[in-house]
């Protein structure tokens, strides 16, 4: 291991959902460490956008743009990786969606098709293309960003924390087959952060002041708490970590409900 363990100086690491939130903060991290950091999201103006600063900052960036919940845009994206870099070393399966926050006996059918396509299947074909390719290289590391909902299931968001539950285990799934590939894979579970995707709880003051009551820390996370964590699971400092779900919530799901 080297005297930095954090150092990720020549990986290509892949950031979906990085245009904005939790994504770019992992993206800007990864990047100071020395990786060159691909930012994808549906929104090529976006990713652009976030790119470009990381450059002007000093790290290694491009955008290549891409819907994660459509089968030929993974296939069209980790196409352009294979041709232009020959390898990946890290994928960090971020892009995510709630387009349902209502009573789970009227969740539209849509919505749960949009919810399972993004989160679940983009999630595991975003795994397969780019296990495929740190096979190939002699292995890399994946992170899923899941949710503290895959453990106990948020309030009006049935489908959506059902969704991560199963990236939990899809995570457990992929690193027990992948290891002898010397594929590392593992999941963030971030509690309440502030994002757009979160935006339903920001606004309501009642619902907010609950949560916060709750959690040990008594504040809400931002993006940056969680791209430490990230970190930790891409470099060697984690090389050893495989198959985990870390938790990264202040404290709430184990907070006493008393």
């Amino acid at each position: 291991m080297s005297s930095n363990p954090f150092n990720l100086n020549g990986k290509i690491a892949l950031v979906s959902g990085a245009s904005r939130g939790i994504g770019r903060a992992i993206a800007e991290t990864l990047a100071a460490q020395g990786a060159h950091v691909i930012i994808s999201s549906r929104r090529a103006a976006s990713c652009a956008a976030v790119a470009a600063e990381i450059r002007a900052a000093g790290g290694s960036a491009e955008s290549l743009a891409c819907h994660a919940g459509e089968l030929n845009d993974i296939n069209a994206l980790f196409g352009r990786i294979e041709s232009d870099h020959g390898h990946l070393d890290i994928l960090v399966n971020n892009a995510a969606t709630n387009p349902w926050y209502g009573h789970i006996l009227d969740t539209d059918p849509a919505a749960f098709q949009k919810t399972v396509d993004v989160n679940l299947r983009g999630y595991f074909f975003m795994s397969v293309a780019a296990g495929r390719m740190m096979r190939a290289g002699g292995g890399g590391a994946i992170v899923n960003t899941a949710s503290v909902n895959a453990i106990q299931p948020g309030n009006l968001q049935g489908i959506y924390s059902i969704t991560k539950a199963a990236v939990v285990n899809m995570t457990k799934a992929f690193a027990q087959e992948c290891g002898e590939f010397n594929i590392r894979c593992n999941a963030l579970l971030p509690g309440l952060t502030k994002t757009k995707l979160a935006g339903a709880l920001f606004d309501n003051e009642e619902v907010y002041q609950r949560v916060i009551s709750k959690i040990p820390l008594g504040r809400h996370g931002e993006p940056e708490d969680m791209a430490g964590a990230v970190l930790l699971l891409v470099s060697d400092a984690g090389s050893y970590i495989n198959g985990a779900a870390i938790v990264v919530d202040g404290g709430l799901s184990i907070a006493s409900a008393l």
